[in-house]
């Protein structure tokens, strides 16, 4: 049987106090393993994350909601565990009495009740994990149905044939290394990806992972050997630079193109800035090129042109290829766009909103 939102983080909070009880007797001012904050402060982390999404489900929030904070700082251990217990099944129930249609705003993307269920797990598990490895306790191991359950919620990038699930979702949130596959120096997870078709879905490269991307690293997700493209590093490179300076506008930068057969990143793609005044937005793509010639690129614009279109006001996509490149004309007017002009050695396309939109 498949496992549920509720039923995963029953059994993560069920888990995850156990194990912190069976430490609760050592000194919890010691740093949590790979993070500044004490072993008491992350489990407070746990507690005010609970409660913030319970709040954000329960009311549907649709923006940024201000943490509770429950536990004072020289609270001892058996009450921070308490506050995990009590939170834990007050996101638990709001999980559980969410309508099929609830979406609540999230900083990694708009989630359902699942989503949020997936969050609250994954926050529990690693940080659990945090605590007890910073204590000396290292056995905790958590089934891998409820790992499973929120790395295919909120992790569509990361690949699954490396290791067993929980190593998998350590790994995923930059706690450790894997087979072929180097520890993550930038990591998030996705809540809300762009569906591009049956073979692809798109990753926004955010501000927090673009400048390791631009500067070399990965961005959190795994490459194939001839990956990624300076193109894509590129891209980044612009979405952190407008973040800089404060041009940045969710959603209108870069994405990395997932294949979803193996869940590697094959390119990248997106919008060199938001839309000005008039809804003109500049477009780009590439893929590595172990993955082209097989239609992924028009799939990957299929998809970015659907989100443009499906954003409030009017958006008109525009691309400039060099005359020569003869398999990215073919990606353009596969994707519906129309030649609009030659300039400079270069051919100009653009591609405006079913039923006549934009301008």
């Amino acid at each position: 049987m498949k496992i549920t939102g509720a039923h995963a983080m029953d059994r993560a909070v069920s888990l995850v106090t156990r194990a912190l009880r069976d430490v609760s007797h050592l000194d919890w001012t010691a740093p949590a393993a790979g993070l500044e904050w004490s072993c008491h402060d992350t489990a407070v982390h746990i507690v005010n994350d609970f409660t913030v999404y319970a709040a954000r489900l329960t009311a549907r929030a649709q923006g940024p909601m201000e943490a509770e904070r429950y536990t004072a700082p020289g609270a001892p251990p058996a009450e921070v565990i308490g506050a995990v217990a009590a939170t834990g099944a007050r996101l638990t129930a709001a999980v559980a009495a969410a309508a099929p249609g609830d979406r609540a705003w999230h900083p990694y993307g708009t989630a359902d009740a699942e989503g949020f269920a997936a969050m609250g797990v994954v926050e529990a598990l690693v940080h659990t994990h945090d605590v007890l490895d910073a204590l000396g306790a290292r056995g905790f191991a958590p089934d891998p149905e409820l790992c499973t359950f929120a790395l295919d919620r909120l992790f569509p990038h990361t690949p699954r044939d490396a290791a067993a699930p929980w190593p998998t979702l350590l790994w995923a949130t930059g706690r450790t290394a894997l087979p072929g596959l180097p520890r993550l120096a930038a990591w998030r997870w996705y809540a809300d990806p762009v569906p591009a078709g049956d073979r692809v879905v798109l990753c926004e490269v955010t501000p927090d992972v673009a400048g390791d991307l631009r500067d070399g690293g990965s961005g959190g997700f795994a490459w194939p050997a001839d990956g990624p493209a300076e193109g894509t590093r590129f891209a980044a490179g612009m979405t952190a630079t407008a973040y800089r300076d404060g041009t940045y506008r969710p959603g209108w930068g870069a994405y990395a193109v997932i294949r979803t057969d193996d869940r590697r990143a094959v390119g990248g793609i997106g919008f060199h800035a938001a839309p000005d005044a008039d809804g003109n937005t500049e477009v780009g793509y590439d893929l590595v090129p172990s993955a082209r010639g097989n239609g992924l690129a028009t799939d990957a614009l299929n998809g970015l042109a659907a989100w443009a279109f499906g954003q409030p006001g009017r958006a008109v996509l525009h691309a400039s290829v060099d005359e020569d490149n003869a398999p990215s004309h073919g990606v353009l007017e596969r994707a519906g766009f129309e030649r609009t002009g030659t300039a400079g050695g270069q051919v100009r396309y653009a591609l405006r909103a079913p039923g006549g939109g934009g301008q």
